[in-house]
């Protein structure tokens, strides 16, 4: 479980200071709740990040433990090294928009006729309860030929899951190599 700290200031000089210690600055909150200022060891929540099996991944701040999901993230544009993060708390039976991957299974067709898999949106956005939602959009290209994609209104539907991506957005083509 990864172990947070909560920010007593969060203003611009104790922010730098966390950050100078190693500390990647966390905001935390879910519907009905009070919006909680963290901060994380940053090498301890990649590590927890990049090894969890499920959308959601459990944390503890002040005592509190709580299932949250990573919403969104801000990075160094020159560094890439991860600034700040915002965290949702994955509360049971409440309907919410989360971000789920997009995973090809099998071998196109097109690959023989010298294409490429072309992933356009690496996640969709759902509406689901957190125990609906799974852990990733498992997509078939089996059957595609090069000139073939693949919109959200062709993706197989997911009981208790809505997309709320237009149904005209493509999610991956094969694509003619160059």
């Amino acid at each position: 479980m990864l172990e947070g700290i909560v920010r007593e200031s969060t203003g611009k000089k104790s922010t730098k200071a966390l950050r100078c210690d190693g500390y990647l600055i966390a905001n935390i909150y879910g519907k009905g709740l009070e919006n909680i200022h963290a901060a994380f060891k940053e090498n301890e929540y990649i590590r927890t990040v990049r090894s969890k099996s499920s959308l959601a991944f459990p944390v503890s701040v002040a005592g509190k433990e709580m299932s949250v999901v990573v919403q969104s993230y801000e990075a160094h544009p020159v560094t890439g090294k991860l600034l700040h993060v915002d965290l949702m708390v994955a509360q049971t039976g409440v309907l919410t928009h989360y971000k789920v991957p997009v995973v090809t299974k099998g071998d196109a067709i097109g690959l023989k006729n010298k294409g490429l898999v072309n992933v356009e949106k690496t996640r969709l956005r759902v509406k689901a309860a957190i125990e609906n939602i799974p852990n990733a959009v498992v997509v078939d290209v089996t059957k595609m030929d090069v000139g073939d994609s693949m919109l959200v209104r062709d993706l197989e539907k997911i009981p208790n899951v809505t997309f709320t991506d237009a149904d005209r957005v493509s999610v991956l083509s094969v694509i003619k190599a160059k």
